[in-house]
């Protein structure tokens, strides 16, 4: 309802033509395209991620402006690994420096933090930053952040596939007594809503392995421009994009 919208937020989503009451709750963005980003300007792989953080903070505060409740980023995935060792070891020495860096800004915007994928491979620098901002924010009450690092949709089904099987070799839950809300539970996101809009950036017109059942009703949103080009106004655009759809979940108008 626009009751809960401060007057400040009110009048930002006025400046940027939305609507309130046709808000997306939750926001799931596949940033992608920092490679190419840096390719078409002659520049080492590596620059157009560290580009890409200041799409990363712009994203995140308007989001927080405009009053979403949730934002998840689509960071590493799990098939991520593959890639060169100096770009991977870059990227977890720019994501170490984000937690830190950032951290007061998420403390300042009230901002809940969190994380979903495997930690095991995540290098110990990094979890403890990771660590360090979930218990910073633990009690905060604004829009929530969560990071997806080392991320696959298919790791998370295997895990939380594993997770009720015991529970059924434990005798603590009959086979018959599983659902959809037993299997959400299960998930890295458990307790976080739906993602109602998936934005993908770089013009790739598929999902690549990100929360696989979560975004079974979400609206997607694919823009040509790479990550690092990814602004406010790309933001507000999508926003009015999606305003505009009929979300009937499977029913009739």
């Amino acid at each position: 309802m626009t009751t809960l919208f401060k007057p400040d937020t009110l009048a930002r989503l006025a400046d940027a033509g939305l609507d309130p009451e046709r808000l997306p709750a939750h926001i799931a963005i596949i940033m992608d395209g920092n490679g190419r980003w840096a390719k078409s300007r002659n520049l080492p792989r590596i620059q157009g991620h560290a580009q890409g953080v200041n799409s990363v903070r712009s994203t995140v505060e308007e989001c927080c402006r405009l009053g979403i409740q949730q934002l998840t980023l689509y960071c590493l995935s799990s098939e991520n690994w593959k890639r060169p060792l100096n770009e991977l070891s870059f990227l977890m020495a720019l994501l170490e420096q984000y937690l830190i860096e950032e951290r007061q800004e998420i403390l300042d915007q009230n901002i809940r933090f969190s994380v979903i994928g495997r930690r095991q491979e995540l290098p110990e620098a990094v979890l403890r930053q990771i660590d360090e901002n979930i218990r910073l924010t633990r009690d905060n009450t604004g829009m929530g952040l969560c990071l997806a690092i080392n991320y696959g949709g298919r790791t998370e089904l295997i895990d939380a596939f594993r997770q009720l099987a015991q529970q059924v070799r434990d005798g603590t839950l009959r086979p018959e007594q599983i659902d959809e809300a037993v299997v959400s539970n299960a998930l890295y996101t458990s307790g976080m809503s739906d993602p109602d809009l998936l934005i993908r950036t770089a013009g790739e017109m598929r999902v690549s392995n990100f929360l696989l059942w979560q975004i079974s009703y979400a609206e997607l949103w694919v823009t040509e421009r790479c990550w690092p080009d990814f602004d406010i106004a790309t933001l507000r655009l999508a926003l009015r994009d999606y305003a505009r759809r009929e979300r009937r979940f499977g029913g009739l108008k």
